[in-house]
């Protein structure tokens, strides 16, 4: 049996571009590993799929600090508000939440995932489960097809490889496509864990004092050595038994992951903004008002309803003020150190979850090998790749989803063109 094109990955990437690859006239087989098909897909977004992003494409770029801009010509081929009508027009209505993000107004990913696989299938695609590929076949500088581990080769001139990265393991991305991309001669970029949270030793972490606690509307900021801030991110976060997660806390992981290789310290620090709508000074007046008003209270009693409770003892004590201070004995100089770090509150960052344990994998097969436009190997002739197998990666919000649908799209559309 021969097809047009193989597409190895029933993931996000992979189900768009058997969809595109199809649509284009093209005999498409679907090869998946697992049982299922879209297994990443139907537990994102917290089980809700956020489909896309509605931002304008300059804006969802920016939102891809991996790579972003090698986007440009797979966005304009098929961008966010093409995925948004491609759904629409499959009877999945979108809504849009905050920060532009796009859900299926079910609230279920299943919709989503259901929708995609119906069109597969009523495009003619074949489907193998159960099915793992052992190596992609080159024959003169060309994709061939595919031998699958029980044996059986498949032939065909077009090979879509979207097997993804290394994270959430448990939904088939184990890092198989990287093996077939460097034996077609690809290089594939370090890889490490993004959109992960980070851990800590500090004894404010370690004690769990702080576990639970969800801070939000604060910023958090990253640090190197030199003291320069290498990225802000506002919005909210979490403490943990091992560190800090939430939104923000993932968004900054991959420029943690990069301060502590690119200066082989064992730690950097991040800094946390509990206002980052005020001024120190305005923090400074209005503490010293609140303490003047109730000038009998301890201020550990006073700052309660200013600050998250469980954060003042640590920063009363990191400012050098007592907990039992009143406000007559109130020094100048620490009470202005305690209003600046309730807008640089430090922790000492040692690093990150695992890779397996990130919602996105940084690095991968090297963007400067392949063809924006296609998403063609540059090395080898009907060779395509698209989704997290490619070194591109960006913050959560629906901007990986994006990615995926878009390079897959473009590389389906492309694929179906080379035989």
């Amino acid at each position: 049996m021969s097809y047009n094109v193989i597409v190895i990955g029933g993931g996000t990437a992979g189900l768009m571009a058997s969809v595109a690859a199809s649509s284009n006239g093209a005999k498409v087989l679907l090869i998946d590993k697992g049982d299922r098909l879209g297994r990443k897909l139907g537990i994102s977004g917290g089980g809700r799929c956020n489909v896309t992003n509605n931002k304008e494409i300059d804006e969802l770029i920016k939102n891809i600090p991996g790579n972003g801009r090698f986007l440009h010509s797979a966005l304009a081929t098929f961008g966010n508000r093409d995925i948004i009508a491609f759904f629409e027009n499959l009877g999945i209505k979108l809504k849009e939440e905050d920060n532009g993000r796009m859900f299926p107004v079910t609230d279920k990913a299943k919709s989503v995932v259901d929708a995609l696989i119906h069109k597969i299938k009523s495009s003619g695609v074949a489907i193998r489960t159960n099915s793992p590929v052992d190596r992609v076949l080159f024959e003169n500088g060309q994709a061939a097809g595919v031998r699958l581990r029980s044996g059986e080769t498949i032939a065909s001139s077009a090979v879509i490889i979207a097997t993804g990265g290394k994270s959430v393991p448990k939904t088939g991305s184990t890092g198989d496509g990287y093996a077939w991309a460097k034996a077609a001669g690809h290089t594939i970029t370090e890889l490490y864990p993004t959109e992960v949270p980070l851990t800590s030793k500090e004894n404010l972490i370690r004690s769990k004092e702080l576990q639970g606690l969800s801070l939000r509307d604060v910023s958090l900021s990253v640090w190197n050595p030199k003291g320069k801030k290498l990225i802000e991110h506002e919005g909210d976060m979490l403490f943990t038994h091992f560190g800090i997660s939430g939104p923000i806390a993932l968004r900054c992981s991959q420029f943690v992951v990069k301060a502590l290789k690119q200066f082989q310290v064992p730690s950097v620090k991040v800094t946390i903004n509990l206002m980052p709508d005020k001024t120190t000074d305005e923090i400074y007046t209005e503490t010293l008002a609140l303490a003047k008003k109730e000038a009998k209270k301890a201020i550990k009693n006073v700052l309660k309803g200013y600050l998250p409770e469980r954060m003042i003892p640590f920063i009363v004590q990191k400012a050098g003020l007592p907990e039992d201070l009143t406000y007559d004995n109130i020094p100048k100089q620490p009470w202005l150190e305690m209003a600046k770090l309730i807008q640089t509150f430090p922790i000492e960052i040692n690093g990150t979850l695992s890779i397996e344990e990130a919602f996105v994998t940084g690095g991968g097969v090297n963007i400067k090998e392949i063809d924006p436009k296609s998403m063609e190997s540059k090395l080898m002739s009907g060779l395509y790749f698209c989704g997290e197998i490619l070194d591109v990666h960006g913050y959560t919000g629906g901007y990986n989803i994006t990615a995926a649908f878009s390079t897959g799209y473009t590389a389906g559309q492309h694929a179906a063109q080379f035989y």
